[in-house]
């Protein structure tokens, strides 16, 4: 349980760190954008061989399926209703992210797996840009650092307290149910993406945000196959 305290803090950091640098100072709109459109292409990368592929290799299909539906509607939803209070869709990408994939890991340390450089990396490969452009968005919005410091703690702490819940949950957890997990994750990353994440860096970025976004997924592929 300890090791899984421990992982799960030290994946969940990268979100405090990207709030931290995304407040740190003023970054150009092209540099955000850059940032952005780097995370969208990591996240891509995400679905595809972190969540979905595992999901499929554990569980049986639908349950994937079902995973997918359930977690792209609760984003959906919850992004529709927080945006009236003005809280940026970002923050609730890597929250709703954020906690089934740590839910997973503490699953896969309780089962002996271990955790490798490859998963650790990635995590702050995606978390990152998600925190760093979500922070200055809302500080460009005239949002007070403090609280955006505040929310993104509280974001890493949920995450950071999925790790062991995941771990303390393992023994009645089947593959099917992990597989529902990932493919909940992935849904609500989708919806994200598209609805959010993508669009935002597009247009700060320009053209070039295409090509940022597939060093992205590269790079983050790369890793996730990493021992």
């Amino acid at each position: 349980m300890a090791a899984a305290v421990g992982w799960g803090a030290l994946a969940a950091s990268s979100l405090i760190l990207g709030a931290v640098l995304g407040l740190a100072r003023r970054w150009p709109e092209r540099l955000v954008g850059a940032v952005l459109a780097f995370g969208a292409g990591a996240l891509i990368s995400a679905v595809s061989f972190d969540l979905a592929e595992e999901g499929l290799e554990i569980g049986d299909p639908v349950y994937v399926g079902v995973g997918l539906a359930v977690g792209a509607v609760a984003f959906y939803v919850l992004d529709g209703a927080f945006d009236r209070g003005g809280t940026n869709a970002l923050a609730l990408g890597a929250f709703l992210d954020g906690i089934p994939e740590q839910l997973v890991l503490g699953i896969g340390l309780a089962a002996g797996q271990g955790v490798s450089f490859g998963l650790l990396a990635a995590i702050f490969v995606s978390n990152l840009p998600e925190a760093i452009g979500s922070a200055t968005s809302m500080r460009d919005a005239g949002t007070r650092p403090a609280p955006i410091r505040r929310l993104w703690a509280l974001i890493a702490l949920g995450c950071a307290i999925a790790t062991p819940a995941g771990f303390a949950l393992a023994d009645v957890t089947g593959g099917n149910l992990q597989a529902g997990i990932n493919g909940f994750a992935a849904g609500a990353l989708l919806v994200m993406l598209i609805d959010s994440m993508i669009p935002e860096a597009r247009s700060k970025a320009g053209r070039v945000g295409g090509l940022v976004t597939v060093l992205g997924f590269a790079v983050a592929a790369g890793l996730s196959h990493v021992a």
